[in-house]
């Protein structure tokens, strides 16, 4: 499928804005969009990634300063899953190799997507603490979504926010800016990885010949902020992201 570089610059910017307004960066959507436009696999994560890091560092910055990052529960997620994020971003892929895992990956978080309303309820159901008291919980979720978000460009808060949920970790603003914070730390050590593994070259012509989909996602992403989703609900904007990521996945998998 063919996209213009300015039309993928559209997409992306919309797509920043729904996503920050939810407290996501949207590297799972990135992905999709630069596989439909068929570019090289090996700068897919790369410009995910990137734009994950522009998006999310406003929604970091936002949820710290509104007191909702609580670094004392955080830090053991992070503690492995960063590390894992970099090896994973190390990890070398055959075309098909990758595209399969990222297919997989996709299906995974369309789904999470859709069933997150009911991974809701049923999180209300759970006893606070049954799972999230056990001192290999934060960093068993930490290092495996850490080691598959380098593996293939995404950020992984689409992956943790719904363990969150369903453990009731806590509530729902502060799964937000944990998810936020995620993100940016793991797509920050994925890119890392990323980078080191097909060399500064391929970051360095990612930048100059898609720069226009930095800008868009900057600009979308601070605008996501300000709107905070008020232009349309959040479950609206879940659904339509879980069938675009499911209709990617299908063609990757399947044609």
């Amino acid at each position: 499928m063919e996209i213009s570089i300015l039309g993928l610059a559209l997409l992306f910017a919309i797509t920043a804005a729904l996503y920050a307004s939810v407290g996501f960066g949207g590297g799972s959507t990135y992905i999709a969009l630069l596989a439909l436009a068929s570019l090289d696999y090996r700068a897919l994560p790369v410009i995910a990634l990137l734009c994950n890091i522009i998006v999310v560092t406003g929604g970091t910055i936002r949820f710290q300063s509104r007191g909702l990052i609580d670094w004392s529960r955080i830090w053991p997620i992070l503690l492995l899953s960063v590390p894992a994020a970099w090896l994973g971003g190390r990890m070398v892929l055959e075309r098909d190799s990758f595209m399969l895992l990222l297919g997989l990956s996709l299906a995974a978080a369309g789904i999470l997507l859709i069933t997150e309303p009911f991974i809701r309820r049923a999180g209300g159901e759970t006893q606070k603490g049954q799972w999230t008291g056990h001192k290999l919980f934060a960093p068993a979720i930490g290092t495996g979504i850490g080691f598959l978000s380098g593996m293939v460009g995404i950020g992984g808060g689409i992956f943790l926010a719904p363990i969150l949920l369903l453990t009731r970790w806590s509530d729902s603003r502060r799964i937000a800016a944990t998810a936020s914070v995620f993100i940016l730390v793991n797509s920050a050590a994925g890119l890392a990885g990323q980078i080191m593994k097909s060399g500064w070259s391929l970051g360095a012509d990612a930048l100059i010949a898609y720069w226009p989909l930095f800008v868009a996602v900057l600009l979308g992403g601070q605008i996501g902020s300000l709107l905070a989703s008020k232009a349309l609900p959040e479950i609206w904007i879940r659904r339509l992201t879980a069938l675009l990521i499911l209709y990617v996945a299908l063609r990757i998998l399947f044609v």
